[in-house]
Protein backbone atom coordinates (compact mmCIF):
# COMPACT_ATOMS: atom_id res chain seq x y z
CA UNK A 1 0.00 0.00 0.00
CA UNK A 2 3.05 2.34 0.48
CA UNK A 3 3.61 2.33 -3.36
CA UNK A 4 0.09 3.82 -3.83
CA UNK A 5 -0.21 7.62 -4.90
CA UNK A 6 -4.21 7.01 -5.65
CA UNK A 7 -6.95 5.81 -3.51
CA UNK A 8 -10.26 5.94 -4.88
CA UNK A 9 -12.81 5.74 -2.16
CA UNK A 10 -16.26 4.64 -2.01
CA UNK A 11 -18.49 6.89 0.34
CA UNK A 12 -21.44 5.50 1.64
CA UNK A 13 -20.53 2.21 3.80
CA UNK A 14 -16.79 3.56 3.64
CA UNK A 15 -16.00 7.19 4.42
CA UNK A 16 -19.44 7.75 6.23
CA UNK A 17 -22.83 5.37 6.82
CA UNK A 18 -26.30 7.47 6.58
CA UNK A 19 -25.53 10.24 8.34
CA UNK A 20 -22.98 8.92 10.45
CA UNK A 21 -19.20 9.65 9.98
CA UNK A 22 -17.47 6.40 9.89
CA UNK A 23 -14.64 7.94 12.21
CA UNK A 24 -11.55 5.99 11.60
CA UNK A 25 -11.95 6.38 7.67
CA UNK A 26 -12.58 10.36 7.75
CA UNK A 27 -9.66 10.26 10.50
CA UNK A 28 -7.20 8.14 7.65
CA UNK A 29 -8.25 10.35 4.83
CA UNK A 30 -7.40 13.93 6.91
CA UNK A 31 -4.29 12.28 8.09
CA UNK A 32 -2.90 11.69 5.01
CA UNK A 33 -4.52 13.94 2.95
CA UNK A 34 -0.93 15.42 1.60
CA UNK A 35 0.43 12.36 1.08
CA UNK A 36 -1.37 10.32 -1.92
CA UNK A 37 -4.60 11.97 -4.05
CA UNK A 38 -7.40 10.93 -2.61
CA UNK A 39 -10.50 11.36 -4.89
CA UNK A 40 -14.27 10.31 -4.06
CA UNK A 41 -16.54 8.09 -5.93
CA UNK A 42 -20.35 7.26 -5.53
CA UNK A 43 -22.97 6.00 -7.91
CA UNK A 44 -25.59 7.66 -5.94
CA UNK A 45 -27.16 9.77 -8.46
CA UNK A 46 -29.80 11.66 -6.11
CA UNK A 47 -27.01 14.03 -4.95
CA UNK A 48 -24.83 16.51 -6.90
CA UNK A 49 -21.48 16.37 -6.67
CA UNK A 50 -21.13 19.77 -5.32
CA UNK A 51 -22.98 17.90 -2.41
CA UNK A 52 -20.76 15.35 -1.81
CA UNK A 53 -17.90 18.06 -1.56
CA UNK A 54 -20.42 20.35 0.94
CA UNK A 55 -20.60 17.06 3.20
CA UNK A 56 -17.14 15.92 2.93
CA UNK A 57 -15.78 19.44 3.79
CA UNK A 58 -18.35 19.50 6.89
CA UNK A 59 -16.36 16.40 8.18
CA UNK A 60 -12.87 18.17 7.79
CA UNK A 61 -11.81 16.47 4.20
CA UNK A 62 -11.08 19.50 2.48
CA UNK A 63 -11.90 18.16 -1.27
CA UNK A 64 -12.59 20.23 -4.31
CA UNK A 65 -14.93 19.05 -6.91
CA UNK A 66 -12.34 17.71 -9.60
CA UNK A 67 -11.86 14.87 -6.88
CA UNK A 68 -15.66 13.73 -7.01
CA UNK A 69 -16.36 11.12 -9.33
CA UNK A 70 -19.77 10.01 -11.13
CA UNK A 71 -21.70 8.12 -13.41
CA UNK A 72 -22.49 11.99 -14.61
CA UNK A 73 -19.33 11.87 -16.35
CA UNK A 74 -19.37 8.97 -18.44
CA UNK A 75 -23.11 9.26 -18.53
CA UNK A 76 -22.99 12.83 -20.10
CA UNK A 77 -19.73 11.83 -22.46
CA UNK A 78 -21.95 9.42 -23.69
CA UNK A 79 -25.05 11.30 -24.58
CA UNK A 80 -22.37 13.79 -26.73
CA UNK A 81 -20.84 11.11 -28.43
CA UNK A 82 -24.31 9.74 -29.38
CA UNK A 83 -25.62 13.10 -30.62
CA UNK A 84 -28.69 12.67 -28.35
CA UNK A 85 -30.76 16.33 -28.27
CA UNK A 86 -33.79 15.58 -26.41
CA UNK A 87 -34.19 13.29 -23.59
CA UNK A 88 -36.44 12.33 -20.33
CA UNK A 89 -34.57 12.15 -17.17
CA UNK A 90 -36.37 10.15 -14.25
CA UNK A 91 -34.57 11.85 -11.54
CA UNK A 92 -34.73 14.51 -8.46
CA UNK A 93 -34.52 18.17 -9.06
CA UNK A 94 -30.82 17.38 -8.14
CA UNK A 95 -29.73 15.62 -10.67
CA UNK A 96 -31.97 17.68 -13.30
CA UNK A 97 -30.16 20.86 -12.72
CA UNK A 98 -26.77 18.90 -12.77
CA UNK A 99 -27.43 17.31 -15.85
CA UNK A 100 -28.79 20.05 -17.36
CA UNK A 101 -26.16 22.48 -16.11
CA UNK A 102 -23.56 20.00 -17.33
CA UNK A 103 -25.03 19.60 -21.19
CA UNK A 104 -26.28 23.22 -21.92
CA UNK A 105 -27.27 22.02 -25.47
CA UNK A 106 -29.55 18.98 -24.89
CA UNK A 107 -33.24 19.74 -23.81
CA UNK A 108 -33.43 17.24 -20.60
CA UNK A 109 -36.76 16.88 -19.75
CA UNK A 110 -38.30 15.73 -16.26
CA UNK A 111 -40.85 15.66 -14.02
CA UNK A 112 -40.95 19.52 -13.62
CA UNK A 113 -41.50 19.45 -17.45
CA UNK A 114 -45.27 17.80 -17.82
CA UNK A 115 -45.89 19.16 -20.92
CA UNK A 116 -43.58 18.13 -24.18
CA UNK A 117 -44.18 16.37 -27.70
CA UNK A 118 -42.82 12.71 -26.46
CA UNK A 119 -42.56 11.69 -30.56
CA UNK A 120 -39.53 14.25 -30.39
CA UNK A 121 -37.67 12.07 -27.39
CA UNK A 122 -34.80 10.00 -28.24
CA UNK A 123 -33.76 8.52 -24.55
CA UNK A 124 -34.99 7.91 -21.08
CA UNK A 125 -32.24 8.16 -18.73
CA UNK A 126 -33.24 6.63 -15.00
CA UNK A 127 -31.14 7.61 -11.84
CA UNK A 128 -31.45 7.46 -8.30
CA UNK A 129 -34.83 9.38 -8.30
CA UNK A 130 -35.85 10.03 -4.54
CA UNK A 131 -39.11 11.65 -5.85
CA UNK A 132 -40.09 9.36 -7.65
CA UNK A 133 -43.72 9.09 -8.52
CA UNK A 134 -46.38 6.87 -10.72
CA UNK A 135 -46.62 10.09 -13.46
CA UNK A 136 -42.51 9.68 -14.35
CA UNK A 137 -42.94 5.70 -14.26
CA UNK A 138 -46.56 5.73 -16.62
CA UNK A 139 -44.69 8.28 -18.83
CA UNK A 140 -40.74 6.93 -19.25
CA UNK A 141 -42.57 3.39 -19.79
CA UNK A 142 -44.91 4.38 -22.61
CA UNK A 143 -41.57 5.91 -23.67
CA UNK A 144 -39.78 3.08 -23.58
CA UNK A 145 -42.39 0.88 -25.79
CA UNK A 146 -40.72 2.59 -28.76
CA UNK A 147 -37.15 0.90 -29.55
CA UNK A 148 -35.89 3.92 -31.34
CA UNK A 149 -35.84 5.28 -27.79
CA UNK A 150 -32.32 4.92 -26.37
CA UNK A 151 -32.63 3.42 -22.49
CA UNK A 152 -29.68 4.37 -20.38
CA UNK A 153 -29.51 4.02 -16.30
CA UNK A 154 -27.08 5.83 -14.27
CA UNK A 155 -25.51 2.68 -12.02
CA UNK A 156 -26.80 -0.96 -11.28
CA UNK A 157 -26.72 -0.74 -7.65
CA UNK A 158 -29.86 -2.36 -6.09
CA UNK A 159 -30.19 -0.88 -2.95
CA UNK A 160 -28.97 2.33 -1.50
CA UNK A 161 -27.62 1.94 2.31
CA UNK A 162 -29.33 3.60 5.40
CA UNK A 163 -29.07 3.54 8.90
CA UNK A 164 -32.33 2.17 9.09
CA UNK A 165 -31.67 -0.38 6.03
CA UNK A 166 -31.07 -0.80 2.68
CA UNK A 167 -33.15 1.61 -0.04
CA UNK A 168 -34.41 0.71 -3.14
CA UNK A 169 -32.07 2.08 -6.25
CA UNK A 170 -31.98 2.36 -9.34
CA UNK A 171 -31.04 -1.42 -9.79
CA UNK A 172 -34.42 -1.96 -8.03
CA UNK A 173 -36.15 0.46 -10.77
CA UNK A 174 -34.23 -1.09 -13.39
CA UNK A 175 -36.24 -4.92 -12.94
CA UNK A 176 -39.80 -2.66 -12.77
CA UNK A 177 -39.16 -1.36 -16.31
CA UNK A 178 -38.03 -4.51 -17.49
CA UNK A 179 -41.60 -6.24 -16.02
CA UNK A 180 -43.46 -3.23 -17.62
CA UNK A 181 -41.42 -2.09 -21.17
CA UNK A 182 -39.40 -5.73 -21.74
CA UNK A 183 -36.66 -3.77 -22.15
CA UNK A 184 -32.90 -3.64 -20.32
CA UNK A 185 -30.78 -0.31 -20.58
CA UNK A 186 -28.58 -0.09 -23.48
CA UNK A 187 -25.93 1.10 -21.41
CA UNK A 188 -25.66 1.30 -17.70
CA UNK A 189 -22.58 3.77 -16.20
CA UNK A 190 -21.33 4.06 -12.65
CA UNK A 191 -19.32 1.36 -11.09
CA UNK A 192 -18.39 -1.31 -11.88
CA UNK A 193 -17.67 -0.19 -15.41
CA UNK A 194 -14.83 1.03 -15.21
CA UNK A 195 -15.47 4.05 -17.59
CA UNK A 196 -16.02 6.15 -14.08
CA UNK A 197 -12.23 5.93 -13.60
CA UNK A 198 -11.38 6.87 -17.10
CA UNK A 199 -9.56 10.48 -16.08
CA UNK A 200 -7.71 8.78 -13.08
CA UNK A 201 -6.90 5.70 -15.50
CA UNK A 202 -5.43 8.17 -18.06
CA UNK A 203 -3.50 9.68 -15.32
CA UNK A 204 -1.82 7.25 -12.35
CA UNK A 205 0.08 3.86 -13.63
CA UNK A 206 -2.74 0.99 -12.17
CA UNK A 207 0.08 -0.28 -9.86
CA UNK A 208 -0.05 3.09 -7.68
CA UNK A 209 -4.34 3.32 -7.69
CA UNK A 210 -6.42 1.48 -5.17
CA UNK A 211 -9.96 1.32 -4.75
CA UNK A 212 -11.77 1.10 -1.61
CA UNK A 213 -15.34 0.05 -1.01
CA UNK A 214 -17.80 -1.86 1.10
CA UNK A 215 -19.70 -3.38 -1.86
CA UNK A 216 -18.78 -6.77 -4.17
CA UNK A 217 -20.73 -6.42 -6.80
CA UNK A 218 -19.68 -2.76 -7.51
CA UNK A 219 -16.50 -1.82 -6.20
CA UNK A 220 -14.96 -5.08 -6.15
CA UNK A 221 -15.27 -5.75 -9.42
CA UNK A 222 -14.60 -1.78 -10.69
CA UNK A 223 -11.32 -2.79 -9.23
CA UNK A 224 -11.06 -5.65 -11.29
CA UNK A 225 -12.78 -4.57 -14.66
CA UNK A 226 -10.01 -1.86 -14.01
CA UNK A 227 -6.45 -3.77 -13.21
CA UNK A 228 -6.08 -2.32 -9.81
CA UNK A 229 -6.33 -3.45 -6.41
CA UNK A 230 -8.73 -3.21 -3.83
CA UNK A 231 -9.87 -2.74 0.04
CA UNK A 232 -12.64 -4.21 0.71
CA UNK A 233 -14.28 -2.72 4.40
CA UNK A 234 -16.89 -4.19 6.11
CA UNK A 235 -18.19 -0.70 7.48
CA UNK A 236 -20.69 -1.30 4.98
CA UNK A 237 -22.63 -3.83 3.11
CA UNK A 238 -19.73 -6.68 3.25
CA UNK A 239 -19.28 -9.37 5.77
CA UNK A 240 -16.60 -11.53 6.25
CA UNK A 241 -18.77 -14.65 5.57
CA UNK A 242 -19.07 -13.21 1.84
CA UNK A 243 -15.71 -13.79 1.26
CA UNK A 244 -15.10 -17.55 1.53
CA UNK A 245 -16.92 -18.24 -1.64
CA UNK A 246 -15.09 -15.17 -4.08
CA UNK A 247 -13.49 -16.44 -7.06
CA UNK A 248 -10.95 -14.03 -6.62
CA UNK A 249 -10.18 -12.22 -3.08
CA UNK A 250 -9.65 -8.72 -1.89
CA UNK A 251 -6.03 -7.08 -2.14
CA UNK A 252 -7.03 -6.68 1.52
CA UNK A 253 -9.76 -6.67 4.05
CA UNK A 254 -10.07 -4.07 6.92
CA UNK A 255 -13.12 -3.14 9.89
CA UNK A 256 -12.46 0.34 8.45
CA UNK A 257 -10.22 2.24 6.35
CA UNK A 258 -8.51 3.72 9.50
CA UNK A 259 -6.96 0.44 10.36
CA UNK A 260 -4.88 0.69 7.30
CA UNK A 261 -1.86 2.44 8.99
CA UNK A 262 -2.94 1.34 12.46
CA UNK A 263 0.51 -0.27 14.19
CA UNK A 264 1.04 -3.97 14.45
CA UNK A 265 -0.01 -5.78 18.23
Amino acid sequence: MKAKSCFVLDLDGTVYLGQQPIEGAVAFVRRHWEDVAFHFLSNNTSKSPENYVQRLRAMGIPVTPDRILSPLDPLQAYVREQGLRRVYAVANAAFLACLRERLPDVTVYGGDTPDFPDEDMEAVILAYDTELTYAKLARSALLLQRPEVAFLATHPDLVCPSEAGPLPDVGSFLALYETATGRRPDRIFGKPDPAVLAPLLARYPRSEMVMVGDRLSTDKLLAENAGIDFILVLSGEARRADLPGLQRQPTLVLDHLGLLDAPLP
